[in-house]
């Protein structure tokens, strides 16, 4: 019989394989295939992320397929996989996905040098996630459309095969994506810790971190941290737009929120743990969050202030998928998407082990 602490590894990796972010078929097309010839090194330095490395050097191998069959029998470590591609201006303004299909054991993923998510955990607290689809949204920001843009995978092998192992391995556009009137992806303001006075719209918060929204705050600096995080932005209401009748979309967060307006809450999602209490497992990271903005909620002509404080349990955390942003309620109704519900056997396993 498991222990709580097998059960746990083994329910983190469920959760990992359950992600969120991975796309159907019907809601992508395929841009570019990356399949084929990568640029391939063993070892571990973390230069090989920078887009200006020099790795004319290094050995061609296929993609996808496992290290051990394709020249290195009996490797297992760190190794690390670069792609140089061009990606046309156009693409900029698309929802881009990298999937990199499964990959054995754990990843970390680097755009031009900018770190964009990972899968698994690395030693010393190693999780595998070898049997776990990878997709990566890529913020348009991080590409250079006259130039060279470089993909870098770190990966870690604990036993067996090893590498970018199977499945797609290519650059999607998310289609259907609804794209607000009023976007707010982007640069936001971010601090760890927890302090209500942080959702009144007069606090300074000229000292907190600029993050990108939608990013898990992971790959931004705070990687490994659990517990509160709070995001706030600041922006403007046209003058020739109404207040009310709007939705203000935040897309999915890891794991709960409550988000406040100017002040004032208009939303929250997810057991919020209170002062001294334990923290509870759900599947509220996989859905996406929806508020309806109350009518003088918002002001008009002047600048708003959005506050949303975050608890994260476990692994990845933060606002890490949209859509991000303000529409009219008509258009969210055109577009609501369909619950994606993990499913009450999740939830079973959940309540077993934390209740």
């Amino acid at each position: 019989m498991k222990t709580h602490g097998s059960l746990f590894l083994t329910v983190i990796t469920v959760m990992t394989i359950a992600n969120p972010g991975i796309l159907s078929a019907q809601d992508s097309r395929l841009l570019l295939d990356l399949r084929g010839s990568w640029k391939f090194e063993l070892g571990d330095e973390s230069r090989w992320s920078n887009p200006g490395f020099n790795d004319s050097k290094w050995t061609e191998i296929n993609v996808p397929g496992y290290w051990e069959d394709h020249g290195y029998p009996g490797y297992d470590g760190y190794a690390w996989y670069r792609k140089h591609i061009r990606v046309p201006q156009e693409w900029i303004q698309k929802d881009l996905m990298l999937s990199l299909g499964m990959i054995d054991d754990v990843d970390e993923v680097y755009i031009n040098g900018e770190f964009i998510g990972f899968t698994g955990l690395l030693p010393p607290h190693y999780v595998t996630a070898y049997n776990t689809k990878r997709e990566y949204r890529i913020p348009p920001s991080l590409l250079n459309p006259t130039g060279d843009n470089v993909i870098a995978v770190r990966v870690y092998d604990s036993e067996l095969g090893g590498g970018i192992a199977k499945g797609m391995i290519g650059l999607f556009e998310r289609v259907g994506m609804l794209h607000p009137e009023i976007p707010l992806t982007g640069q936001w303001r971010f601090t760890t810790g927890d302090d209500m006075a942080w959702k009144e719209p007069g606090f300074v918060d000229r000292g907190w971190k600029e993050v990108r929204v939608p990013a898990h705050w992971e790959t931004q600096g705070f990687k490994d941290y659990d517990g509160f995080g709070w995001y706030r932005i600041r922006f403007t209401l046209p003058s020739d737009m109404p207040d009310r009748n709007l939705i203000l979309l935040l897309g999915k967060i890891d794991d709960y929120d409550e988000t406040y307006l100017n002040g004032e809450r208009i939303g929250r999602t997810g057991p919020m743990p209170q002062k001294g209490e334990k923290a509870r497992l759900t599947d509220d990271y996989a859905r996406i969050r929806a508020y309806t903005i109350p009518p003088g909620a918002l002001l008009t002509g002047q600048e708003n202030v959005l506050a949303v404080r975050v608890y994260d349990v476990y692994l990845h955390g933060g606002i890490y998928d949209g859509p991000i942003g303000i529409v009219t309620r008509d258009r969210y109704l055109h577009w609501k998407p369909a619950r994606r519900d993990p499913g009450n056997w999740l939830r079973d396993m959940l309540e077993a082990m934390f209740h």
